[in-house]
């Protein structure tokens, strides 16, 4: 595993902590295997001996034995989705397992947690259902979208390959659902291209947007780590949109600057973020929190016949870390698992000096190790142990809202740039370190999020959307890739 994490098997896991079916330990960049105790009969790759490779490795890590189901009938799935999904509907009948366990490519999870390798337009795509439209909640540097000029905000009406087969998305909502919209963009294919029409402030037009393989950047250049003079106070904004390897040294230098002009307040913006790398989320703690080496930061809890892989993690002060006496975060449904972890550990330390801005978290206090079957290409990820911080507070299956002492509801304004001193929950947010009070009233903690990561997750139907406060929703497929478990509405 990535960063100080350490166990007691003499195994290699890395730990990651997401949302989407990406969830908390054991994900993202390098090799993540942990043999099994007991090998599966055969080594091949037909449907039947991957299934009984799955099953030997839920058996033997699942965090819940007690909430496997007996009986499931190999022979009665067509393929290892619908089998794992069957081995673990108990779980997820109690929410404990929202699609967390999954099988992936080991190659494509290992691309994108290394470097945030994607393929796409470049954008998040966020839905607005009953009123049948669509929207871009962010664009990424260095991809298409952005490239051909689309940006936050922006609206898309019209989506085909060419003028004479252009459909308005009225109409695919419509008759398809928000699925449709998934199915007219089509695949992760690079060099798949898509005539859209658009409309922004400048107006409205077409344009033809090639998916491409780019590189995520987990902050943005644009506006990622910014300071922010709220009158004459000077705040630390940092948006981090995934927990992958890259982030380390954005994240370095986001608290450098932060450190080097004594910035103490801190704006930490979650509200897309579905996780990721467990060692990031660690470093993140270290570099807001700033405290001693003697001092714990959380937790790891494996199940009672893993228990030999529990773990005490403590802090690791950094040359870039700060200070940190007051921090808002913004969260939403979306943000989940590592970003759940960086919020839960800081509250012992900062009470009511920290807040929820926003809207209730997705609830995910799990994670998950990978378990590889390089023959096939197969990588399983399985929920396996528990987060808490230092307090051994974990509970938190329905989203952090009722953990934070403060809360305020603020909406997410994608009429203006992230991080804008006017954006809705960038507003809310400053107003909280600056003693103000809150617009919104307080967050409710029913339901916790959303995210998607499999069919019909989390009561959202088989859309897979995600809910965020302002009556959108981030889309997602049914199966999605690994940068759309892990990036919410990436397309």
């Amino acid at each position: 595993m990535t960063r100080r994490r350490r166990f007691s098997a003499s195994v290699a896991m890395m730990a990651l902590v997401a949302g989407c079916g990406g969830g908390g330990g054991g994900g993202g960049g390098g090799t993540v295997v942990v043999p099994p105790t007991t090998p599966p009969p055969t080594s091949g790759c037909t449907l039947a001996e991957r299934q009984a490779w799955a099953a030997a490795q839920i058996n033997e890590w699942y965090l819940f034995p007690e909430l496997i189901a007996a009986g499931v009938n190999p022979a009665s799935h067509t393929n290892i989705d619908s089998y794992v999904d069957a081995l673990v509907a108990p779980a997820r009948a109690q929410s404990r397992d929202r699609f967390f366990t999954y099988v992936t490519s080991i190659a494509e999870e290992n691309a994108f947690f290394n470097s945030g390798s994607s393929a796409g337009f470049g954008v998040r795509l966020s839905t607005d259902v009953a009123a049948r439209r669509l929207f871009i909640a962010e664009a990424f540097e260095g991809a298409p979208a952005l490239a051909a000029g689309i940006d936050r905000g922006t609206e898309i009406l019209a989506i085909g390959t060419s003028s004479a087969n252009l459909r308005t998305v009225d109409s695919i909502i419509a008759s398809e659902g928000s699925a449709g919209i998934t199915n007219a963009l089509g695949p992760s294919t690079v060099g798949l291209a898509r005539l859209l029409r658009v409309r922004d402030g400048a107006g409205t037009r077409e344009v033809t947007v090639t998916k491409a393989d780019f590189a995520i950047t987990p902050v943005s250049s644009r506006y990622g780590a910014q300071i922010i003079n709220d009158g004459g106070r000077q705040v630390g904004y940092v948006n981090l949109r995934t927990f992958i390897n890259t982030a380390d040294p954005a994240l370095r230098n986001a608290f450098s600057s932060f450190r080097a002009q004594g910035i103490t307040e801190v704006i930490v913006d979650f509200r897309y973020n579905g996780g990721g790398l467990v060692s990031i989320a660690e470093l993140m703690n270290d570099l807001i929190l700033n405290r001693p080496a003697s001092q714990v930061q959380g937790y790891v809890a494996f199940r009672a016949s893993k228990a030999s892989n529990n773990e005490t993690v403590n802090f690791a002060p950094q040359p870039q870390s700060i200070n940190g006496m007051k921090v808002a975060f913004i969260g939403t449904g979306s943000s989940a698992s590592a970003s759940e972890l960086v919020m839960n550990a800081a509250l012992p330390y900062l009470g009511n000096n920290a807040a929820l801005i926003g809207s209730n978290t997705f609830g995910k206090p799990v994670g998950q190790i990978a378990l590889d079957r390089t023959a096939c290409d197969d990588r399983l990820r399985v929920i396996a142990f528990a987060t808490q911080n230092s307090a051994r507070q974990g509970d938190y299956y329905t989203g952090l809202a009722s953990k934070f002492q403060s809360t305020c509801r603020a909406t997410d304004d994608i009429t203006r740039p992230l991080g804008d001193p006017n954006e809705a929950s960038t507003r809310a947010a400053l107003d909280f370190l600056a003693g103000r009070p809150c617009a919104g009233g307080a967050i409710s903690d029913a339901g916790g999020g959303g995210i998607a990561g499999g069919p019909g997750e989390s009561g959202q139907g088989a859309t897979g959307q995600v809910a965020v406060p302002d009556g959108h929703e981030l889309l997602t497929p049914d199966r999605p890739t690994t940068p759309q478990r892990e990036i919410p509405g990436f397309f």
